[in-house]
């Protein structure tokens, strides 16, 4: 589903990533983890055509994501909280989003009632701007957004990262209910080990744009794997 060929993204002599092939399937749970400046962003905002690579491509379903555009209509993401309209409040937001994918009232509604358990009654009707509200919370109506319009795709850049435990546990159900029953593809990045392994059936570590390990294995051979690297 998802192609990466010969990319490289270079910064002046500096090596971001280089990757020669890489193939992600349908349906897969993808955890990218790795160091800071492994290359996990990089290669999230090339796949997006956010970026230009140095050489190289990246395709989606066969489509060249620099040369086309109907990729986007079935993609969504969430890498961090400047993707948002801050000076609305979530309501608004998600109303915003409703017209541009030309959604009904009902399937918004349906939407919204999947993600209440993750919003535990502190997102909507609050009277807030999205700016105005903690952390967790703006990552929960981030997320949310990026589930929007029944997308193939979904990437996910530190999903779990100021949400409280709780919240983690229930995103994680939300994100394995969406692949079994709906067949998404998530791509994943991460720092939290534990919930990555947990959840995905496939991980690739990165070390300074480099693919070092692609994880296939049960999660606790893959838990092991990943323990033994960082623990070094």
């Amino acid at each position: 589903m998802i192609k990466v060929e010969n990319l490289k993204k270079m910064y002046g002599s500096d090596e971001a990533l280089n990757i020669t092939e890489l193939m992600i399937d349908k349906s897969e749970c993808f955890g990218l983890v790795g160091n800071n400046g492994a290359g996990k962003t990089t290669l999230f905002r090339l796949i997006l055509d956010l970026i230009r690579a140095s050489s190289g491509k990246v395709t989606i379903n066969g489509e060249d994501v620099t040369k086309t555009e109907e990729w986007k209509t079935y993609v969504r993401c969430y890498l961090d909280e400047h993707m948002l309209l801050s000076f609305l409040s979530p309501s608004e937001y998600f109303e915003t989003l409703r017209k541009i994918f030309g959604l009904s009232e009902q399937d918004m509604e349906n939407h919204l009632e999947k993600f209440s358990p993750l919003f535990n009654e502190e997102i909507l009707g609050k009277k807030k701007y999205i700016r105005d509200l903690s952390k967790g919370n703006i990552k929960k109506v981030g997320i949310a957004a990026a589930f929007m319009g029944a997308p193939s795709v979904v990437l996910l850049d530190e999903p779990f990262e100021n949400l409280d435990p709780t919240s983690q546990n229930r995103l994680k159900k939300i994100i394995t209910d969406e692949r079994e029953i709906n067949g998404t593809t998530f791509l994943i990045s991460s720092h939290d080990l534990i919930h990555v392994t947990d959840i995905c059936n496939r991980i690739i570590l990165l070390e300074k744009g480099h693919v070092l390990r692609d994880l296939k294995d049960e999660k606790e051979v893959m838990a092991g794997a990943l323990a033994d690297y960082f623990d070094r």
